[in-house]
């Protein structure tokens, strides 16, 4: 890697993990990155650009955050992040890629990627419209709510699609108690998937995985446990006592960003320079139009509990503005 390419990815890498929130994710970067012992974002970015052609990629993300309202109610943070990797991964790759999350967040998430310039399709003919380049595709399956049936279902997915990487973003996993935990440290595990026991069987089978998160509950951040324990609030224990809220669930490469989202369009990012590809880019337009096509969806602001186009509580307007910076980051890069 040329020392250009290098130091891109570590400007990347620290204007993701601005801690606007004040959730500690600057804690859990340097714990990530020493772990990781390169640029988190270019590690990421270089385990994509490894996958074959044309081959199948399960990503994840969504949350049920209040499945006790109702399970069809998602966040906000996630699903456009998600859409970016799966739109540069259907361009460069003719990847397939197949959004595994609850029944109740399919509709909304192929909304999103449809939005984004993607054809969701049932698997079969998304292989064939990927395979001929055709189409940049999608798919979209529903996974199981309980343990039993999510380990299963995790064997079997993993069987049957056989894919290249598995790709997680701003998806909770359970705690050292088994508990799915919000960052207030209450159990919000009903009506969710539990999807994190599909990165734990493709870890066992070594297919390589990437979590992105920005609290320290979501799948991956069981790589930097001691860090959530020491630097984010109810890292240690929740309010009523017990496990923190930390996921103990692993990853191959674990990136970090104050807003999950931000770490999927760094992500996409590197990959756009390594490939010289600017197209693969996350646009500004292309922020907007996906958060406000959340609104339409009814995805809410999770920080702020209303449905609008604010993310975790900062305002839209940051995220067009972080859209427009990681491009100026990586522009430099198709000279």
């Amino acid at each position: 890697m040329s020392a250009a390419l290098a130091a891109m990815d570590d400007r990347l890498d620290r204007l993701v993990n601005l801690d606007l929130g004040g959730r500690g994710v600057e804690h859990l970067y340097e714990a990530a990155r020493a772990r990781q012992g390169s640029a988190l974002s270019g590690a990421a970015a270089e385990a994509l650009a490894a996958i074959p052609v044309g081959a199948t990629v399960l990503v994840t993300t969504g949350s049920v955050s209040r499945a006790w309202i109702s399970p069809t109610i998602g966040e906000n943070d996630g699903p456009a992040g998600a859409a970016a990797i799966v739109r540069a991964l259907a361009l460069s790759k003719r990847a397939t890629c197949v959004i595994v999350a609850e029944e109740t967040l399919l509709d909304g998430t192929a909304r999103i990627l449809t939005s984004a310039g993607l054809s969701v399709l049932p698997y079969d003919q998304a292989r064939i419209a990927s395979g001929d380049g055709s189409l940049a595709v999608a798919s979209m399956r529903a996974f199981p709510v309980t343990d039993g049936e999510a380990k299963a279902a995790s064997a079997a997915l993993l069987d049957e699609l056989k894919p290249a990487l598995v790709f997680s973003t701003e998806r909770v996993g359970r705690n050292a108690d088994g508990i799915y935990c919000s960052m207030r440290g209450i159990d919000y595990g009903m009506g969710r998937a539990r999807i994190d026991h599909l990165f734990d069987a493709a870890l066992v089978r070594r297919i390589p995985s990437i979590c992105v998160g920005d609290g320290g509950n979501e799948i991956g951040m069981g790589a930097v446990a001691e860090a959530v324990r020491r630097h984010v609030k109810f890292g240690d224990a929740r309010p009523d006592g017990g496990a923190g809220i930390g996921a103990v669930t692993g990853t191959d490469v674990l990136v970090t960003a104050a807003c999950s989202n931000w770490g999927c369009y760094a992500i996409a990012a590197a990959l756009a320079a390594r490939l010289k590809r600017p197209d693969l880019l996350h646009a500004p337009a292309m922020e907007e139009h996906l958060l406000r096509r959340g609104v339409d969806i009814g995805l809410i602001n999770s920080v702020g509990n209303v449905v609008d186009a604010d993310v975790d509580g900062i305002p839209l307007q940051t995220h067009i503005a972080m859209a427009d910076l990681i491009s100026a980051v990586v522009r430099p890069a198709f000279r």
